[in-house]
């Protein structure tokens, strides 16, 4: 079983991601060599810290030789997503709104609970960073919480930056699925800006919603 070292109350944020990290939300000290799926959620904070808030990526992913650009996963023989990669900047933002999602991903068992719809289709690179949307590769089941605050309070903190310095951005997310299950139980978001050290953040978000049971082998769920 994993062993989890609570160190300290997350507080190396500025901005909107302090305000939505600091009080409960813990720094916890994961080897790179062990499982992150099996980080388990306390059943109070949706949003932790990992290996003191920083960043694993190599020096050799921190290079612009290749300017902007965006990778993902092939779907593996389940369907599900794996972990997306990208080299942000201001060129690969959208100019154009949004359309709709009519995509179905792993999971997808949603149903209308005391406030709004349980899941979301989640990007695992937001919209606003690259302007990727109904894409299979880019999409999973996340409750509403997960979605927002919790992943779009990342993505505003990264995509306000890049608009304000046009400068660039390292940023992987990783969805994090437990054997065979169908609902990734959160994702891995790890980012650093390349011009300067502005941005740095490696943190685990937990795909729960407060008050549900979700089974997520599955994707169906139950009130508690």
């Amino acid at each position: 079983m994993l062993a989890i070292i609570l160190i300290g109350v997350a507080a190396t944020y500025k901005g909107d991601i302090l305000s939505f990290l600091e009080g409960e939300n813990k720094t916890v000290q994961v080897n790179r060599n062990e499982a992150l799926a099996d980080v388990s959620f306390d059943g109070t904070n949706q949003v932790i810290a990992i290996n003191d808030n920083k960043p694993d990526f190599k020096a050799k992913d921190l290079t612009l030789e290749k300017g902007s650009w965006q990778t993902f996963s092939n779907l593996d023989d389940l369907n599900r997503v794996g972990v997306a990669n990208a080299m942000l900047g201001r060129e690969l933002m959208p100019t154009t709104e949004r359309e709709a999602l009519y995509v179905n991903p792993t999971g997808w068992k949603n149903k209308k609970i005391a406030s709004g719809w349980l899941y979301n289709r989640c990007h695992l690179i937001g919209y606003q960073l690259t302007g990727e949307n109904n894409n299979m590769k880019n999409l999973m089941t996340g409750t509403r919480s997960f979605n927002t605050p919790g992943m779009l309070t990342y993505e505003n903190e990264v995509a306000n930056y890049i608009r304000k310095t046009k400068n660039h951005v390292r940023y992987q997310v990783k969805p994090l699925f437990k054997g065979n299950e169908l609902v990734a139980r959160g994702v891995q978001i790890q980012a650093r800006s390349i011009e300067d050290n502005q941005v740095q953040f490696n943190v685990i978000i937990f795909n729960v919603e407060q008050g549900v049971d979700i089974d997520y082998s599955t994707g169906r769920s139950m009130l508690k």
